[in-house]
């Protein structure tokens, strides 16, 4: 089976694809002057873009990891989740509280079948 890489980088890639799964890397938020919610939106946003350049999209998650610099912004972060996501096929979800990079609120990973 081949595997896939989107946007490979020095460090990293945006995706990658193997077989019909899609392992997205963790996105943050270009601007880090947002708030919580702000900032969330921004990342759903790139997991969108980057979910299409797989040849899927957010009704096909199977799985995603919220990283919260702030787990005290919860609320926030799910306002911003709730008006995203496909509420008919709800991936499971886990939100933690983590150390992040400075100005960084939120970092959120996903697996998508195609």
């Amino acid at each position: 089976m081949d595997i896939q890489r989107i946007n490979p980088r020095e460090w990293n890639c945006n995706a990658t694809l193997f077989g019909n799964l899609v392992f997205c890397s963790g996105m943050v938020a270009d601007d880090k002057a947002l708030d919580m919610k702000g900032q969330t939106a921004q990342v759903l946003k790139k997991i969108d873009t980057v979910l299409a350049q797989a040849g899927t999209n957010k009704s096909h998650l199977l799985s995603a990891t919220v990283y919260m610099a702030d787990a005290s912004l919860k609320d926030e972060m799910n306002e911003a989740w709730l008006a995203w996501v496909d509420r008919s096929n709800l991936p499971t979800r886990t939100a933690v509280g983590a150390a992040l990079t400075p100005g960084t609120m939120v970092e959120i990973t996903v697996i998508a079948a195609k």
